[in-house]
């Protein structure tokens, strides 16, 4: 942060640190910070430094948040009467008139040629160094061929796109010929729950927009994103503060401005900022060339229930757990199979899926990693290099030319119906009966069990004898391995008398 920064923010401590709150509960009187407990008596005190004003915190960071205006051309799609053969409708007669139309004209949407429009934009995003290097989101930049960068003082610049992560929703954008532009710095402690954040921004074109609020949540996973590991704040962001960053009482970057949680578009108290330690390694890598390289282990994961965690014997329900490595990537090489469960990479626990996506992609391709994996009621290590993420891993498809044998259906004994799978390996579900434990653990018609406590079934006598050997052991619940559309996954099924 430049001089001026700094002593402005050192103004603004001084100020912040005017006011405190006490708060004592239980009985008697306590000194600030202490906690005492004398049998069922507990006795907190807490004092919280409040802001008198935010306004010289806000002097300081101002000049360096900036408002982004783009131009640019994307693919919309447009009405073609020429194909319409098929589209999803419901069924009309055929003397129907909304049917005649639609056999003459088309369906809205069905086999719609694309065409180009023009758009305008505008976002939020902030300066980050003297020389002219602009962070904001890759949703307000996307389709861009004119980005302008528009300073509180109404200055506008040209800024050139250097590059975009789609998968944390980050650009980094440069303003050429220039030295002395006034920055802010990434926070480098971590933010806590309930810390005051201050957000500055572009809502709904009103440059220079500030608000405040607190920390409300940490590691929140919103969709439609590969890492969810999201601040969750409640300064009121709007439509327009994407990319804008989020302050705090130091007057360093701790979240970028992102998305909102809103039934009507506005503001709700629910918003959400990637974490300013994410950003700071995405826009490193962007700088060096533009691109964000990832390591990649190569395995599909899902969350690790306490359902699967008490079938498998693993202590609690943490890690990420294999349910299909992908053929020829560096997991399967290694020897990591289905129904392994991650539970640490590099002597760090993983939590869950999306731990371990956020863990891996963390580490530059071609390092090598420890893995360690629970596996059969034991622990068992895995030394790892990694490849890119993007590497072209193929799958050879299972093929067979012989012509199948339809065999009979068979019921189970925890109420489904049950047929071997001629297309491959495995027992198809063909009937659920409604009331078992099966129909309410999401099992579905057309689904495949491939293993039962990680031994592979083809058979309803291997089904059954799986099942007898889990019940013998004293143990409530059995790990069932599950196809269904080719996607693998795991489900721990309470076993019922």
């Amino acid at each position: 942060m430049n001089k001026l920064f700094s002593h402005r923010l050192s103004s603004a401590r001084h100020l912040l640190s005017a006011s405190s709150l006490a708060i004592a509960l239980a009985f008697g009187t306590m000194s600030g910070g202490a906690l005492l407990a004398t049998g069922a008596m507990a006795q907190i005190s807490v004092q919280a430094s409040l802001p008198a004003s935010f306004a010289d915190l806000v002097e300081a960071v101002k000049p360096a948040v900036v408002s982004i205006s783009v131009q640019g051309v994307e693919e919309t799609s447009r009405f073609n009467p020429r194909n319409n053969l098929e589209f999803n409708f419901p069924d009309l007669p055929k003397d129907h008139p909304f049917r005649q139309f639609f056999d003459q004209f088309g369906a809205p949407g069905q086999d719609q040629a694309p065409k180009q429009r023009r758009f305008e934009a505008a976002g939020s995003g902030f300066v980050i160094s003297a020389d002219g290097y602009v962070v904001t989101n890759n949703h307000v930049v996307e389709h861009a061929e004119k980005v302008t960068v528009v300073f509180d003082g109404g200055e506008e610049k040209i800024a050139t796109i250097i590059g975009t992560d789609e998968r944390t929703d980050l650009a980094l954008l440069k303003i050429d010929e220039v030295s002395d532009l006034p920055f802010v710095e990434f926070s480098q402690e971590d933010v806590r729950i309930g810390d005051w954040v201050v957000a500055v921004g572009n809502p709904f074109g009103l440059g220079g927009s500030v608000t405040a609020g607190i920390v409300s949540a940490r590691g929140r996973d919103i969709g439609g994103n590969s890492y969810g590991d999201f601040l969750q704040i409640d300064a009121a962001i709007n439509r327009g503060n994407s990319g804008g960053p989020a302050f705090n009482l130091e007057g360093k970057v701790v979240g970028v401005n992102t998305a909102i949680f809103s039934p009507n578009g506005g503001n709700v108290g629910i918003a959400f900022a990637i974490p300013a330690d994410t950003v700071m390694q995405i826009i490193e890598d962007l700088k060096d060339d533009g691109d964000v390289t990832r390591g990649f282990l190569g395995v599909a994961i899902q969350d690790v229930t306490k359902d699967i965690a008490d079938s498998v014997g693993l202590p609690t329900a943490r890690g990420a757990l294999v349910t299909q490595p992908t053929q020829g990537a560096p997991a399967a090489k290694a020897g990591v199979k289905s129904g392994d469960i991650i539970v640490e990479v590099n002597g760090e626990p993983i939590d869950d899926a999306k731990d371990l996506s956020r863990t891996i992609g963390s580490i530059a391709p071609e390092e090598k990693v420890k893995i360690k994996v629970w596996r059969n009621g034991k622990n068992m290590n895995f030394a790892i290099k990694l490849a890119t993420l993007d590497d072209d891993v193929a799958t050879a498809p299972n093929l067979t030319d012989e012509l199948p044998i339809i065999p009979k259906p068979e019921i189970s004994s925890i109420g489904i119906t049950l047929i071997a799978n001629v297309n491959g390996a495995g027992l198809v579900i063909t009937d659920i009966e409604e009331d078992s434990i099966v129909a309410s653990k999401g099992f579905a018609v057309g689904d495949i069990i491939l293993e039962v406590d990680n031994q592979s079934v083809n058979s309803l006598a291997e089904f059954e004898d799986v099942l007898a050997q889990v019940k013998k052991s004293e143990r409530s619940k059995v790990l069932i391995k599950a196809s269904r559309n080719d996607n693998i996954r795991f489900i721990g099924l309470p076993l019922e008398d």
